[in-house]
């Protein structure tokens, strides 16, 4: 695998129905704009659909002419109903989905529940996409040709540690330790979704997984912004400057594990440049953590008794 890939080696996308969560901002919006350029139709699944129709224009503007679809639809990864009623509408209009980027999340914020009861972050970047992934799971699988599940983890999963004990860490809460959580099952489901399609039989479909090293974006804000902390602001905008990679650079491991003729199921990319926090996207290992196969399917059991979302291979 090359370690100078960029998003100008994507293949051909004219004939890919793409969905993307979080495609109004950051390395989602970057993931949608590569797409767009090489002309794929992309659901944009966004919570606000002014931001996402506003993004849309954006991305229009800048891709030109490409015979790119920009579909905005509005979805809440942190609503059940609002991911069942996008999921059912999804369905009535598309008959295949061949790549879904399960991308969306929040980071280090103070705790706060769902509109289910789940503590955020895990109900967001895990919870959210397990219930998606499992509604339009029939989308993918019937999709022409090879279609792709691609989990977007993070480096941070290293240091998390699923607490089956206190899951939705009531007892005990800190903003980085549910983040790690969060991005921890992410790994756990998207090793455990190919286990299980392996299983099933189905090879056109696989799941993928990645992170994308440090990227400079919004969601490094967000958790300041919600404690109203000037100090964690500004710290994380040295940090951004110092470390950080841009989105663009962010979204290729994104772009790489959805597009790359290699990718295979159960592998993971992220930057292969120092610390693995930027650079171009290479195949890498997580940590063992995340392939404890017997965590994985505790965690799936719970996820289907959580969201009420049973998958059907």
């Amino acid at each position: 695998m090359s370690t100078s890939w960029s998003a100008d080696q994507m293949p051909d996308c004219s004939d890919r129905t793409v969905l993307v969560t979080g495609a109004n901002s950051g390395l989602g919006f970057e993931a949608t704009k590569s797409f767009a350029a090489n002309g794929a139709t992309v659901i944009m699944a966004c919570r606000s659909a002014e931001r996402g129709h506003e993004a849309a224009a954006e991305i229009r503007e800048s891709v030109g002419t490409t015979g790119a679809t920009l579909a905005v639809r509005q979805c809440d990864l942190a609503s059940l109903g609002s991911i069942k009623s996008f999921a059912a509408d999804i369905k009535t209009e598309y008959d295949a989905i061949d790549i879904l980027c399960n991308n969306a999340g929040v980071m280090a914020i103070p705790r706060q529940e769902t509109e289910d009861g789940f503590e955020k972050q895990l109900g967001v970047n895990h919870l959210g996409h397990f219930a998606l992934t499992g509604l339009l799971l029939e989308l993918a699988v019937e999709s022409e040709g090879e279609s792709r599940i691609v989990t977007h983890s993070s480096g941070a999963h290293e240091a998390g540690e699923v607490d089956f004990d206190d899951l939705q860490r009531e007892q005990s809460y800190g903003k980085w330790e549910a983040y790690g959580q969060s991005k921890l099952a992410n790994l756990l489901f998207a090793y455990e979704l190919q286990r299980r399609l392996n299983t099933a039989g189905i090879t056109d479909t696989i799941s993928v997984a990645c992170h994308p090293g440090y990227a400079a974006t919004d969601l490094q804000y967000r958790g300041p912004r919600q404690e109203g902390s000037t100090l964690r602001m500004g710290l994380m905008k040295v940090a951004n400057t110092i470390f950080g990679q841009s989105a663009q650079q962010g979204a290729l491991p994104l772009l790489y594990a959805s597009t790359a003729p290699d990718a295979q199921g159960g592998d993971y990319y992220g930057p292969g440049g120092a610390l693995n926090m930027r650079g171009a996207p290479e195949k890498q290992s997580s940590n063992g953590a995340s392939h404890d196969e017997r965590d994985a399917q505790r965690l799936w059991d719970i996820s289907e008794e959580l969201t009420g979302v049973v998958y059907d291979f």
